[in-house]
This record gives structure tokens, C-alpha cells and sequence, in this order.
């Protein structure tokens, strides 16, 4: 692999996360699903947002998440996404900037607003989306940053983005783009609704396009349409060059070219807030293979992101990774 001044640059909805606490009444008030991921459109949006007390406000989306993370273990890292010339679009943009995120997009005027999301947290850690969103699923080929896409390590490709036909076709104009430089390609399939969506299209861009997969168990059981994780398990490993496969409080197992290492969940004290945990988990992976660790310190560097991210509220960690890191003797 050639030289690249970036360690992970990746693609996906660039959304505001507004997170703040409630109780379950609330959840009943606006009807939503405990736990669940759900689709609202301006008006919703409007009516919780204003319903909600104090919140935190940070640039987010899953891959968004994801680059804070691998930022915070001090590698170099890049967002490809688009946002409106609005409010929410200006604290997206100076967000991720300022935590050392390079993101080049200029706002957009004049179309659909920036997307964002609520996240309600209840007192047991458990978080429900409410999900606007907006400018950010506009994404064709024309967005993309091929140079920053040539100068990165590894490409990571967030499954939420790849409903729209426009939005598959970056995808795939992006992977043969890392490929021809070199780059490693990496995919997250995000959630299991939307592996329903897209299995066919998925399997053929996993098996044609794709290096690096990860997956929860949820997730990889829709891919093969299987109730069984060992099942899936087993097809995963004939289709994917490295899969990356979490199990929550199981740890993870991970698989590739002959080796099959399972890793163990950190323990956490107390969960707080799940927000972030499976973003943050690749993260510590990603930051890890672009800098040409082991499949199992990745998996260490993983772990402790993710346990890290839930101990408190919010999808960013609170304390720098690469100093955990180092207190554990997993980077130098």
C-alpha cells in the first residue's frame, strides 16, 4: 500500500445528534417504540424537539461517530457527507472540524434542511431515535472527495446511506476509487431494517467491492435470512474477506483468511447510554487495521471504545481513546 495522509476517511449521513434524557411516559406521549430507529418527518421532528428538556447537540450520524472515535485514538480521519446552509448544518460543520475531523462539503442553499436526530435516552441506558433526515440522503457521485478517498488507508461506507439509487452508485464509483489507489473498503450494515431493504444489493457489494464488513448479530442473521448466528456465522466467513461481527455483552468474533478470534466485551460498570456503541466499536477496528495492528488488539481497541462510549451519555467519547489505549499497553 502506498503512503496516505489519512487513516479512515468515511461516507455517510452527516446528521446533528440531539440527545437528552426522559422517561418512558414521554416515549408513549409521542409514540415510540422503545429502543427503536424510527423515521419522522419535519413536522414530528419539530413537535419532540420541542417537547424535550435539555439535550446535547454534536455532529453525528453512525460514520460521523465513527471518525470521532478514530480521532480520539489520534488518527488521522475524514467525513464525506452533505449539509444545508442552516443552523444545524453550521454546528454539523464546526463540530466535526473541531475535534479534528477533516470535512471539506460546502453547505448546500435553497433544498431540504440538515438532518438531525433525536435521541431519547430513558433511565436504563436505553436510547430511541427519532430521525429526520433531510439533505443528507441527497448524495450521488457528484459529492464525493475522491482525493481524499485516494488518500486514506481504509474507506468506510455507512449502510443507512445506501437507499437511494444515486447514493448506491457513490458507493460503488467510491470503492472502486480506494481500489484502484490501493485502499481497503469497509462496510457497516447499520441495522437489520435495512439490510431487508438491500440484501440482494448488499451480498453482490459485499462479495465484489468489499474488504472489511461489520455487522451486529441482529444484522448479519438478516443478511443470510437465518435465525441462527452460527449459520450466518458460517456463510459470512465464504463471503467476506474480514468480518467483524459484534454480540453486545458476548464480545465480538472476528474472522479472516484462515483465523477466527473472539474477543471479550469490556466490563462497564454501569451502561448509561447505548448511543454510539456499535460506531465507537468500529472506530477502535478501524483505527487498529489502518495502522497495521492485529486482528485481535483491533478488536481490543474496539472493545474498549465501545464500553467506554456507553458509560455515560452521548456517542463521542468523554475522555481521549489513545490514552486508554495506552494505559492498557495496546498502542504505544
Amino acid at each position: 500500500m502506498t503512503a496516505h495522509r489519512f487513516d479512515v476517511t468515511g461516507i455517510g449521513n452527516a446528521i446533528v445528534d440531539i440527545i437528552g434524557r426522559c422517561d418512558d411516559s414521554y416515549l408513549a406521549t409521542i409514540g415510540a417504540a422503545k429502543g427503536s430507529m424510527r423515521l419522522v418527518d419535519a413536522d414530528e421532528i419539530a413537535k419532540i424537539y420541542g417537547g424535550m428538556g435539555p439535550a446535547i447537540e454534536t455532529s453525528g450520524g453512525s460514520a460521523a461517530n465513527t471518525l470521532a472515535g478514530v480521532a480520539s485514538f489520534g488518527g488521522k480521519a475524514g467525513f464525506i457527507g452533505k449539509v444545508a446552509d442552516d443552523e444545524f448544518g453550521r454546528i454539523f460543520s464546526h463540530d466535526i472540524r473541531s475535534i479534528g475531523v477533516s470535512f471539506n462539503a460546502s453547505p448546500v442553499k435553497g433544498q431540504m434542511p440538515t438532518s438531525r436526530s433525536l435521541i431519547l435516552v430513558t433511565p436504563d441506558g436505553e436510547r430511541t431515535m427519532n430521525t429526520y433526515l433531510g439533505i443528507s440522503t441527497d448524495f450521488d457521485p457528484a459529492h464525493l472527495d475522491r482525493d481524499l478517498i485516494r488518500d486514506s488507508a481504509i474507506l468506510y461506507l455507512e449502510g443507512y446511506l445506501f437507499d437511494r439509487p444515486e447514493a448506491k452508485r457513490a458507493f460503488q464509483e467510491a470503492a472502486l476509487e480506494a481500489a484502484k489507489a490501493g485502499r481497503k473498503v469497509a462496510l457497516t450494515l447499520s441495522d437489520g431494517f435495512c439490510v431487508d431493504r438491500h440484501r440482494v444489493e448488499f451480498l453482490q457489494f459485499i462479495r465484489n467491492g468489499v474488504d472489511i464488513v461489520f455487522a451486529n448479530e441482529s444484522e448479519i442473521k438478516s443478511l443470510y435470512e437465518t435465525t441462527n448466528y452460527d449459520d450466518a456465522a458460517a456463510h459470512a466467513k465464504k463471503d467476506i474477506k474480514l468480518a467483524v461481527l459484534t454480540r453486545s455483552a458476548k464480545g465480538s468474533h472476528i474472522f479472516s483468511e484462515g483465523q477466527d478470534i473472539t474477543v471479550a466485551a469490556d466490563p462497564v460498570a454501569k451502561v448509561v447510554d447505548t448511543t454510539g456503541a456499535g460506531d465507537l466499536y468500529a472506530a477502535g477496528f478501524l483505527f487498529g487495521a489502518a495502522k497495521g495492528l492485529s486482528l485481535e488488539t483491533s478488536g481490543r481497541l474496539a472493545s474498549l471504545a465501545a464500553a467506554e462510549v456507553i458509560s455515560h451519555i452521548g456517542a463521542r467519547p468523554a475522555v481521549p481513546l489513545d490514552s486508554l489505549a495506552r494505559q492498557r499497553g495496546l498502542i504505544s
